[in-house]
């Protein structure tokens, strides 16, 4: 086999890998420079290994992050507040409205729950690292699931670490005191953001939840629009 078939073949069949449409997160790397970016600069500087954090967040691959979906500041009239995020989960966008008509719009990948209901709340928790505990009737649809359990403070979940689901960060949507089990959160699948996927709610590169957790303070309103036009 010639050295352009050979690496033709192990590109493809890496392309086949991360077709699949269940989410699974892979071994974290531990490089710490960022790969080359074919789109510049801000890439490189935003989407690069994130330092002092208790476990490695490596380089994004610019290859497996559509530019469509980078982190950017876009015109974005609307009538909301500066402060409040506006969730759009049928066009995988994420806006953080800022003054003058101006928004930071993040993409985002939709899992299933990030379908399933919309409407106000306010994040009334934010952690970092946060336990995943994934409810009964999840379990229930996902069985294999529970050899990936062990006994946590709060139940039956996964620590916080490269292999949570949930990745560096975690936001929690309330109505009142009654938690929506809406979150926004982390995920260290890249290639996942603009898709809708298998599990989990509002997913975000980890760079980007971050970005968006040091912006958030409890009580921020947050508004999840449903499918159908945006007035």
């Amino acid at each position: 086999m010639s050295d352009l078939t050979r690496r033709s073949f192990v590109v493809g069949a890496a392309a086949l890998g991360l077709a699949g449409c269940q989410s699974n997160p892979p071994p974290a790397p531990t490089a710490e420079v960022a790969p080359p970016s074919p789109y510049g600069s801000d890439f490189a500087m935003m989407y690069g290994p994130v330092p002092n954090e208790p476990f490695p967040i490596p380089a994004v691959d610019p290859y497996h992050l559509d530019p469509a979906f980078m982190r950017k500041l876009v015109a974005y009239p609307t009538t909301e507040l500066p402060g409040t995020i506006v969730i759009d989960p049928y066009a995988h966008y994420l806006y953080s409205v800022r003054e003058g008509g101006m928004a930071m719009r993040y993409g985002v990948g939709v899992g299933r729950d990030g379908f399933e209901w919309s409407g106000d709340a306010t994040i009334e928790a934010k952690r970092e690292w946060p336990d995943w505990y994934p409810p009964k009737e999840m379990i229930a649809r996902q069985p294999e699931l529970e050899p990936t359990l062990t006994d946590l403070r709060s139940g039956r979940g996964v620590a916080g670490g490269p292999t949570n689901p949930l990745g560096a960060r975690a936001l929690y949507l309330y109505q009142g005191k009654k938690d929506t089990l809406y979150r926004i959160h982390g995920t260290f699948e890249p290639w996942t953001i603009g898709k809708s996927v298998s599990s989990g709610c509002i997913r975000m590169v980890n760079q980007d939840v971050i970005d968006l957790y040091s912006r958030t303070p409890l009580g921020t309103r947050v508004v999840v629009l449903g499918q159908g036009p945006i007035a």
